[in-house]
């Protein structure tokens, strides 16, 4: 049986295996998809026991998106762009496919939500290979301005100069962001470990709409700052989940599964674990 796996540090929260599953059954695909986690200092030697075991290719979240970047190949242009991977193939001949479909998945499920990108003022908290894999995505919709900020600054001002190109991307440190923004993106890991980012109420206005790229059985910390400030439309990222999850299940498996069936079987068994 043709082998998969999501791998992280920490892990055990994925239900990337539940979705893949949930793929391969729709489209009729015989395959086994399983959390592996490995050690912070360890993913090159991680990655390369699962390939020698057989393995086809992998998802890879928190924390090793860099880190799959320097073991790969053969580079997608959204993963040359991102310099960020999420999603690796083994090829016939052997070698590692590296590809980033975060971008699209976070589009895609904007999109599905009616959040409206063009034109609008973006605010994207962190600077890490989350962030890099949907700077491209978000430039393309052509939104009025995208501010980068980040614990630490020089990464984000790093990172809005790399895109400078694509559109209007600027940065702003952390501990002195103003301005009011249409729509507030959190790509760092601070929902993850339960952290809670110190933020102005002033960053929203009244149709402000905020979406945490993580997600949990209960509201991430963003998301709860985000209705101290009143604000109603709030979404956690399990759409983009299932959204790079199918371009990642297209890229092994040549069959685009449908995504509203699964995000709807996805959410009811997170409610059931409430």
């Amino acid at each position: 049986m043709d082998r998969y796996v999501v791998i992280g540090n920490p892990i055990a929260h994925s239900q990337s295996p539940f979705i893949h599953q949930a793929f391969a059954e729709q489209t009729g695909q015989v395959l086994s998809y399983e959390r592996l986690l490995l050690p912070l200092d360890n993913f090159a030697g991680g990655l390369a026991d699962f390939v020698q075991q057989g393995g086809f290719g992998c998802n890879v979240t928190v924390p090793f998106k860099t880190d799959a970047l320097a073991v790969a190949d053969v580079l997608s242009e959204r993963a040359m762009l991102a310099e960020a991977v999420n999603t690796l193939k083994v090829q016939e001949d052997g070698r590692l496919f590296a590809d980033n479909t975060d971008g699209a998945g976070l589009v895609m499920d904007l999109k599905r939500l009616g959040v409206p990108l063009a034109g609008q003022r973006i605010l994207l908290l962190g600077a890490g290979g989350a962030a890099r894999g949907v700077m491209g995505p978000l430039l393309a919709e052509q939104p009025a301005a995208l501010i980068v900020t980040n614990r630490t600054h020089a990464r984000a001002e790093e990172l809005a100069k790399r895109f400078a190109g694509l559109g209007p991307v600027s940065h702003q440190p952390l501990e002195g962001l103003h301005g009011a923004f249409d729509l507030i993106i959190n790509s760092t890991s601070a929902s993850l470990q339960g952290e809670r980012l110190s933020l102005p109420a002033s960053l929203c206005h009244s149709n402000t709409r905020v979406y945490d790229m993580m997600y949990g059985k209960e509201d991430t910390p963003f998301m709860c700052w985000a209705a101290e400030q009143g604000v109603t439309h709030r979404y956690d990222g399990l759409g983009m989940l299932v959204g790079q999850a199918a371009e990642s299940f297209y890229l092994w498996r040549g069959v685009r599964p449908e995504m509203e069936p699964v995000m709807q079987a996805l959410r009811a068994r997170l409610e059931q674990e409430r």
